[in-house]
């Protein structure tokens, strides 16, 4: 567990993601946080607040930046075996080679996941994956 991940522990969410991406001319150093009952907007103001004065000490990137800590959002990419294990439960959609499959994620390790849809349960290497988000049912 790196530094960072610690921290955003202390405030009662987990670290899903970040990202540094420049927006009309701004960088942004985003953080994404995430828990089973959903993020707040008390969640995220908790970590921009235990975060913002050890980044005016230690800036995450160089130059001048705009902190955001935010919700990935329900319909999201997935890519990590932590993104993945923090997803358990939810509906998944991926691409591994030429198979492509949607249902609920059941398992996720270090290795691999499992997927159960009407098919059954279909195991797939994390390595395999192509393409992966969840996805909501309307």
């Amino acid at each position: 567990m790196n530094e960072l991940e610690k921290l955003v522990k202390e405030c009662g969410v987990e670290l899903y993601d970040t990202e540094i991406v420049s927006e009309n001319g701004r960088t942004i150093y985003r953080v994404y946080i995430t828990k089973k009952d959903g993020i707040s907007l008390d969640d995220c103001e908790k970590v921009s607040r235990l975060l913002s004065p050890i980044y005016d000490v230690t800036p995450p990137v160089s130059g001048d930046y705009v902190l955001e800590v935010s919700s990935p959002g329900l319909e999201r990419k997935l890519g990590s075996p932590r993104q993945f294990a923090l997803s358990i439960g939810e509906l998944v959609k991926l691409q591994a080679g030429e198979l492509k499959i949607s249902g609920r994620l059941v398992k996720a390790d270090d290795e691999s996941i499992a997927v159960e849809n009407s098919d059954g349960i279909c195991e797939i290497k994390i390595s395999e994956i192509k393409k992966a988000k969840t996805y909501l049912e309307w």
